[in-house]
């Protein structure tokens, strides 16, 4: 018996993921897409989980919660995928409406009906929006009315820009008025928008060049310098211990330095290492969603350079710790 993904979920999860991928333009069955989500996070959960206590020896219950915390990173790096193509559908629509408008407007001034100087203004150029545009003139000759045709047209993308221009076209075939000015008035003032937003762009230029640096240079730079001193310190201290209890009772001997107590360092080279790497990856990750959210209004954009700034950042810590190591070389034993 086939197991039905979708009834494994509640109702309104269903939904959001159904309305998720119509934003997308994904054609793929809601529970196939379920199914593919948690049959994913099961084989990552025990892949992992198993994996860590296998192969490396660690604890289950550390290896559980690695496997529970690799699951939940599947979701939702497939909820991110979805967002990702959601925002870039956007703002090809968004980059393209003008023109579009324009286009329209153009047909309607030629004489022709309105249905049909949108299907006339639907360029190949346009790829996705035109099947869009030509799905909407079925649906009008099918009996469909201009206004419903037009909303579900901008219910398939997360436009404002889409939803304004269909508000405004609805109120003009609703009381009337000059559809050709309109939409001319309308591809207008989007190209205004978009001028701002380009300007606006520019003057926060530098402080996406102080916000790259500061993540992606500063701090990887600091944590390779941090975790090297501490492995050199580690290798020191070790060395002295060796030497037995007279060389730290050395230090007391004196009533000039008897108020020094030296102790070896509480915090472990091993366990620095993984907390850097670790704050590396949140760091120059999270850099990239600052500079999405600043410089286009929107955190999704930055998803796609992520990766980048991440491999960067890990880069630069080994290079510093392997520079750093090379010069205090003779110091920590060939550390």
């Amino acid at each position: 018996m086939a197991i039905i993904f979708e009834r494994l979920v509640s109702r309104n999860l269903v939904r959001f993921v159904s309305s998720e991928l119509d934003l997308a333009g994904i054609k793929i069955n809601v529970s196939r897409f379920i199914e593919i989500a948690i049959i994913g996070s099961l084989l990552l959960l025990v892949i992992v989980s198993f994996g860590l206590t296998i192969f490396l020896g660690m604890p289950s219950y550390y290896s559980a919660l690695a496997g529970i915390g690799a699951a939940v990173l599947y979701g939702v790096a497939l909820y991110a995928i979805l967002e990702y193509i959601i925002d870039k559908r956007k703002t090809f629509v968004d980059d393209l409406l003008p023109d579009f408008l324009q286009l329209t407007a153009a047909n309607i001034r030629s004489g022709v009906a309105l249905d049909k100087a949108f299907i006339g203004a639907a360029r190949p150029e346009f790829l996705y929006f035109r099947d869009d545009i030509l799905l909407m003139g079925k649906q009008i000759y099918s009996g469909e009315t201009m206004q419903n045709a037009l909303q579900n047209l901008a219910a398939r993308y997360r436009s404002m820009q889409l939803k304004r221009t269909v508000r405004m076209m609805g109120e003009a075939l609703r009381y009337g008025g000059g559809m050709s000015d309109i939409l001319n008035q309308l591809a207008k003032d989007l190209r205004g928008q978009m001028t701002i937003k380009k300007e606006v762009s520019g003057q926060l230029f530098m402080y996406t060049i102080f916000i790259v640096f500061a993540s992606v240079v500063g701090a990887p730079v600091l944590y390779g310098l941090t975790n090297k001193m501490i492995s050199i310190t580690d290798t020191i201290w070790s060395n002295i211990l060796q030497q037995g209890p007279g060389a730290l009772n050395a230090f007391s001997s004196t009533g000039t330095v008897s108020f020094l107590k030296p102790h070896a360092p509480t915090v472990q080279p091993n366990q620095y290492y993984v907390f850097s790497i670790v704050a590396i990856i949140i760091i120059s990750g999270m850099s990239s969603v600052i500079i999405s959210s600043i410089s286009f209004a929107g955190a999704v954009k930055g998803l796609r350079n992520m990766p980048i700034f991440i491999i960067i950042g890990l880069v630069i810590f080994y290079v510093v710790s392997l520079f750093i190591g090379s010069l205090f070389s003779t110091i920590a034993g060939g550390t």
